[in-house]
């Protein structure tokens, strides 16, 4: 048999084409093996912001709870937090109020980076609606007739930001929306005349909570319910606050979750921002 003779220059050309095609399987290999980018997204008022008294806004808020939460399970995903302390359905959808965003309006901005990042987007929560009420609401009552016409404005306004977010989202994303607790059933503690005041505050709140829920199913949002977490509509039993004595069980929730008895401020404590979590997980989850 004769020996094969091979040309150096074509034993180098097969040797370097050997090395090329390793090295693109390692850089191939490695760009598998890191992981895309993914975002989680939150919008809404002073809860989204994690506001506390006498801290302003924190990132110990329920919204920063959740995304720990989900980052544990995504260590790729990334937080974009878009709320605005004192937002309102129309602030949101219109501008105005406390914040500027770049792009005019928070809902914009939410708009913006959901189109830009399509497909990479995997969670959004919303809470919003509460600020156009808690106007109405003071230490002597509440002016019905100012609530009347912000619940319309709050149906009118979410009719218009709910599909809007579904749009640019697109049908990837997971969606969750809340309803929210009632702080003034901490009128309760007052007397008889505050009791009044607490039942009726509940009675609007329930209006504002099913205006929100109807909404978000409307346009395929889970909700989180804030009311039901908080035993907002339970005047029984009652249960011993430390303090004060027995009081019906919604009261106490109220009191040991957010500062409204403490401060005289709506926000809730660590306690309180940590059950909302807890509650917007367990939707994510379905």
């Amino acid at each position: 048999m004769r020996t094969r003779r091979i040309r150096p220059g074509a034993l180098l050309a097969a040797l370097l084409s050997a090395v090329l095609f390793a090295a693109g399987g390692a850089v191939a290999s490695a760009s598998a093996a890191t992981p895309k980018t993914t975002y989680y997204v939150s919008l809404g008022d002073s809860l989204a912001k994690g506001y506390m008294p006498g801290m302003g806004d924190t990132d110990q808020g329920y919204t920063d709870r959740l995304f720990t939460a989900l980052k544990a399970k995504d260590p790729s995903l990334q937080h974009v937090k878009l709320g605005c302390s004192g937002a309102t359905t129309t602030t949101l959808l219109n501008g105005g109020g406390a914040c500027t965003y770049p792009e005019g309006t928070q809902l914009a901005a939410a708009e913006r980076f959901l189109r830009a990042h399509r497909g990479q987007v995997r969670y959004l929560t919303l809470d919003i609606g509460a600020n156009d009420v808690a106007r109405c609401a003071s230490a002597t009552g509440i002016d019905m007739t100012c609530a009347s016409a912000s619940l319309h404005t709050v149906g009118d306004n979410l009719a218009k930001i709910l599909p809007r977010l579904r749009t640019a989202g697109g049908p990837k994303v997971q969606y969750a929306g809340m309803t929210y607790y009632d702080p003034f059933l901490a009128a309760w503690l007052t007397g008889s005349q505050g009791q009044q005041l607490a039942q009726l505050s509940v009675f609007v709140q329930e209006l504002l909570n099913g205006i929100i829920s109807f909404g978000l199913r409307w346009h395929d949002f889970a909700v989180a319910d804030a009311a039901t977490a908080f035993s907002t509509r339970s005047f029984t039993p009652t249960v011993p606050l430390p303090g004060v004595g027995e009081v019906p069980l919604n009261v106490a929730r109220i009191c040991q979750w957010t500062f409204m008895c403490l401060k005289h401020d709506i926000h809730a404590n660590p306690t309180g921002y940590q059950v909302l979590a807890d509650m917007f997980a367990a939707v994510l989850k379905r």
